[in-house]
């Protein structure tokens, strides 16, 4: 904002008159400055979505930041054995028990042993925002040892416009420092609201099987002080074990498919959600973002486990994305259900090609969002555009 707060002001209505976002521009900056409370940020406006199959004893290092919030955890396996949660957490915890009685006949569209279940915990969450994460995902450490309050900067890029429509080779603009660099459009600068904001992690990378099995040391330990907006168009990975989104938004768009249990496939729960949810942001002029803030992703999983699960996603993948790459959704889809329903039929039409499978995901991609709008009756007129 330095250039308009050099502005003689007695001029101002000239430069609006040439760079009309300038001034649409500084309002954003107060109105988000005004609608970010003091600490804890979002306080009553945000859900901590975590899944689990043991104890979660990592909570004790988050305590500092997400005491003040309130926990959904989804238990995933027996839905017998205890699980135990520090004391101080307000939290509400759901088992396979808990999803069935809920969801009656639609509750098989929850996987099952798979972190796949935690969007359960989307579907009973009340809450504008969502954040999630895994539970071996602890605090990090930025370059000066200064502990990272992820949560905190994911609000900051949920509560911040997003720019899928022009790259800023600046990175984010909206953040203290940076600006629009000299060529980008004034009528783009306003941006768009930001639907989902993609986190990343030092230590352990988010690696397939095989990239595994050749790397099997590599770490992460390269800290990049930067947050970018996925252009329009352009797919991504996304991963699920430090993720943000405005459930208002995108909520019902971010199933994670059927994987796991009795599935020929896993460990693409997240990256299934994710293409679907860039292709409806894109189609509605929503925007994505990706970068900051790092968690530290303390164990790598069994690369053996792993390229069992992953085998027939490594294949598939290679019709799946460019399938989403060249979808296109209707001009009367202007809701987030309506988006929904429609890229099911075509995963139907395009995908059940390549396996019988995806027949199965468009049935279940369908009924998720009829428990969506049966859980959610408030908001089952979805996310319009208007």
């Amino acid at each position: 904002m330095a250039f308009l707060l050099n502005v003689d002001r007695t001029k101002q209505t000239d430069l609006e008159f040439v760079f009309p976002s300038c001034r649409t521009r500084e309002k954003l900056e107060a109105v988000a400055m005004a609608a970010v409370p003091s600490t804890p940020l979002l306080k009553d406006e945000l859900d901590i979505v975590i899944p689990t199959i043991r104890n979660l004893d990592f909570l004790e290092m988050w305590r500092p930041f997400f005491q003040p919030y309130h926990l959904i955890i989804v238990q995933d396996g027996d839905p017998s054995k205890k699980i135990t949660v520090p004391d101080g957490f307000d939290y509400e915890l759901y088992n396979r028990n808990d999803i069935n009685r809920i969801l009656g006949p639609k509750a098989p569209c929850i996987s099952f042993k798979d972190s796949a279940c935690r969007c359960f915990g989307y579907l009973v969450s009340k809450k504008k925002y969502v954040f999630t994460i895994d539970d071996d995902c602890f605090v990090a450490k930025d370059p000066s040892g200064k502990e990272i309050n992820a949560l905190e900067q994911h609000i900051n890029n949920l509560l911040t416009p997003s720019t899928p429509f022009f790259f800023n080779t600046l990175y984010d603009p909206y953040r203290e420092g940076a600006d629009f660099v000299r060529g980008y459009p004034f009528s783009l600068r306003e941006g768009v609201q930001t639907a989902v904001s993609h986190g990343l992690w030092l230590n352990i990378p988010d690696y397939d099987a095989p990239t595994q099995l050749v790397k099997p040391h590599e770490r992460n330990t390269r800290y990049v002080d930067a947050v970018l907006t996925v252009p329009k168009g352009a797919q991504f990975p996304m991963c699920g074990m430090n993720l943000a989104f405005n459930r208002q938004l995108i909520g019902p768009a971010m199933y994670f498919g059927l994987m796991g249990d009795s599935q020929p496939i896993g460990r693409y729960d997240d990256m299934w959600a994710g293409w679907c949810v860039k292709v409806i942001c894109d189609h509605l002029g929503y925007g994505v973002k990706t970068g900051l803030p790092y968690i530290w992703h303390s164990k790598a999983s069994n690369p053996f486990v792993n390229l069992k699960k992953e085998y027939n996603g490594i294949y598939w993948q290679e019709d799946v994305i460019p399938f989403f790459e060249a979808v296109k959704l209707p001009k009367e889809s202007t809701t987030v259900q309506e988006c929904y329903i429609e890229l099911s039929k075509q995963v139907r039409e395009k995908l059940g090609k390549v396996d019988v499978y995806f027949n199965k995901l468009a049935d279940a991609m369908v009924t998720w969002i009829e428990a969506w709008d049966e859980l959610n009756p408030s908001e089952n007129s979805g996310t319009s555009t208007a």
